[in-house]
């Protein structure tokens, strides 16, 4: 009995890898998207949304089922990182550039965030699950490409590019973002339930998409808002918030 029961958690904690794994598939399908002649984004974003579903459910079910423990042979994070690297920030900058929403001439410049990006990932301390929190602006790329869309087509390509240059310089600076899925017990239903009413707000935009009414998109403003403050407040006042 007690073999079988070890079997079965062994069997348990591979799946999380395999699972964890399965975010290529929505990646793979991103770029077949916009490769194609007529790239539609709004579709690209469905997939990269599906890849944020499944990154969002495994490192949890990794920590309940204990993969480190029962399945060490296959390190996780590794995977984890690789394809967060591809769906967070290489993909939708890719798409950024393939969509022409930066400046005429300037469209080179992804390859800096993907760069800094890529030293985010790396770095030692890019993630202190112990307080909670990401070093840097966490490479949130994909949500920064669908307002890129929204932004060069209400307003001016320009708006995107200096977002987006600010955001590089973000990633490698030794500020702390909040890690959703470990902020503090007292935060973690605001920041969690907010990201699931945010993600509503911005399906809601891509049906509208890349022309979203104004109210719409300001009320989708608030939870990155919100999210910056809470990262700000926690990292500030540590145990105490």
């Amino acid at each position: 009995m007690q073999h079988e029961n070890s079997l079965t958690r062994r069997a348990a904690a591979y799946g999380v890898h395999f699972f964890t794994a399965s975010g290529i598939i929505p990646a793979a399908l991103a770029v077949r998207e916009i490769g194609s002649p007529q790239c539609d984004p709004r579709i690209v974003f469905l997939w990269l949304l599906l890849a944020t579903v499944i990154d969002a459910f495994d490192g949890p079910l990794a920590r309940k089922y204990h993969v480190k423990r029962f399945a060490p042979n296959i390190d996780g994070r590794t995977i984890d990182d690789l394809i967060d690297y591809l769906t967070f920030a290489f993909i939708p900058l890719l798409l950024t550039w393939r969509m022409e929403w930066l400046p005429p001439g300037t469209g080179w410049t992804v390859m800096l965030a993907m760069a800094a990006s890529l030293l985010g990932f790396a770095h030692v301390h890019a993630k202190d699950e112990q307080r909670g929190f990401f070093r840097g602006f966490p490479s949130y790329w994909n949500a920064f490409a669908l307002y890129a869309g929204v932004f060069s087509s209400l307003y001016s390509p320009w708006l995107t590019a200096i977002t987006m240059w600010g955001l590089t310089v973000l990633t490698v600076m030794p500020v702390w973002v909040i890690y959703p899925n470990l902020a503090p017990q007292r935060w973690r239903i605001w920041i969690l339930g907010g990201a699931a009413l945010w993600t509503l707000t911005l399906i809601a935009i891509l049906w509208q998409y890349p022309r979203p009414s104004t109210g719409l998109l300001l009320i989708s403003l608030a939870y990155p808002a919100f999210y910056t403050y809470a990262s700000w407040y926690c990292r500030r006042y540590g145990s105490e918030s």
